[in-house]
């Protein structure tokens, strides 16, 4: 069964401008599922998986394009990034012949900066790029995509076109995960993570020189799924798992470069010097986040001590998949200042600020009392939002509406 996607009308519509698309993201998250469903009946398709095409486009570059000609689709292109040059190329030679070189090459990667130092020498200009993540509640519910905006009225709209779920039916839904393969077939969940996680760490792990020792990089994962949600010290990291801190700053780059993560960084301007800029961790599926951190059921999870930071990971990676989907940057902050006065997500627009909190229970009291704190900032602060279990979006206060989470 195939869960259509909210990235796939994006991606034909760059297909139709530029010469090469290229989709980043973590390992199974649907990348190539999506584009060879999509993909014209006259465009083929290879993996760089392959020995045999791997070894063909290493020695014989040439050769490789008269074997598989154009329309292409390139599965894991960053295992051989010399084929940049070739592509860039066979694109610039059609397009001084005057000839259409619009959607020539599809390429999928799983390993994005080190990608994105090849693409941005070699394709500046030539090259639409999208990151892609898990199944999206939206994509999972099979609502059409609309992009989240903080405005009253849009989340109202929101609201009002999603079905309400229980906390329980929450909680199960972070407990999953967003993995396509988990909600398409009956694989048993743990069976899915100890199996991808034997991958990522033989494969993607190995391929990246900065990582020594495995068994280290698997105890700072572990170490990483238990603080998601939280600001992310290398140096505690450091003294915990017994490396040193440059090893963890390094570890952590390739956790974010693989799709695992996403840090989120606290919001500051110039004008103010008492934020914390430390960045937030956040796991980007959290079903594998909850298998690391051995949460046997939703329900324990959802009992647990760690029950807020999850759905929180939840929230947050929702809302990223939401702008990944949109063909958008993630443009998400958070705000701690010296006095300890926290808010969860700041979505800036424009010279405005929209502040968010995230609360489990139905109701909660006081979630906007952080709000004023953002004044300091000398921006507009608009109207926030309290991400909770409500059953409608309804007002708190004059500076924050209710918003219910199962309407993300």
């Amino acid at each position: 069964m195939y869960i259509k996607r909210h990235l796939e009308e994006q991606i034909i519509n760059a297909s139709e401008n530029y010469p090469v698309v290229m989709v980043c993201g973590q390992r199974q998250v649907g990348k190539s599922t999506m584009l060879f469903h999509i993909k014209e009946s006259d465009r083929r398709y290879v993996t760089f998986d392959d020995i045999n095409a791997r070894r063909l486009a290493e020695t014989d570059v040439g050769l490789f394009f008269e074997t598989y000609g154009n329309k292409l689709l390139i599965d894991e292109f960053q295992r051989v990034p010399s084929i940049l040059l070739e592509i860039k190329r066979i694109v610039d030679e059609k397009a001084l012949r005057g000839e259409k070189n619009e959607g020539m090459f599809w390429l999928t990667g799983s390993q994005k900066f080190k990608m994105m130092q090849g693409v941005s020498e070699s394709l500046a200009g030539r090259v639409a790029v999208f990151d892609m993540a898990g199944l999206s509640s939206a994509e999972i519910d099979g609502r059409p995509y609309s992009v989240f905006s903080p405005e009253i009225v849009a989340v109202k709209e929101m609201a009002n076109k999603s079905e309400k779920k229980s906390v329980h039916e929450i909680y199960e839904r972070i407990w999953r995960g967003s993995m396509p393969k988990l909600l398409t077939s009956d694989i048993s969940r743990d069976r899915y993570y100890a199996d991808y996680i034997n991958t990522y760490l033989e494969r993607d792990v190995k391929d990246l020189s900065q990582v020594g020792k495995v068994n280290e990089f698997y105890d700072f994962l572990v170490y990483a799924a238990a603080r998601t949600a939280q600001e992310f010290k290398c140096d505690e990291a450091s003294k915990a798992i017994g490396v040193s801190s440059p090893t963890i700053k390094a570890w952590l780059a390739i956790l974010e470069r693989s799709g695992i993560v996403a840090l989120v960084k606290p919001y500051f301007t110039n004008v103010t010097k008492s934020i914390v800029k430390t960045p937030k961790i956040y796991f980007m599926d959290t079903g594998l986040c909850s298998y690391l951190c051995r949460w046997s059921s939703a329900e324990t999870l959802e009992n647990g001590a760690m029950d807020g930071a999850m759905l929180e990971t939840y929230i947050v990676s929702e809302l990223i998949k939401n702008r990944y989907n949109g063909g958008l940057l993630s443009d998400l902050y958070f705000y701690r200042d010296k006095e300890k006065r926290e808010v969860d997500i700041i979505i800036p627009i424009g010279n405005a600020i929209y502040p968010i909190e995230i609360k489990k229970n139905k109701n909660p009291l006081n979630p906007t009392k952080n709000f004023g704190a953002l004044k300091s900032l000398n921006k507009e602060v608009k109207t926030g939002l309290i991400m909770c279990m409500s059953d409608e979006v309804i007002p708190f206060d004059k500076s924050g509406y209710y918003f219910p989470i199962w309407a993300l």
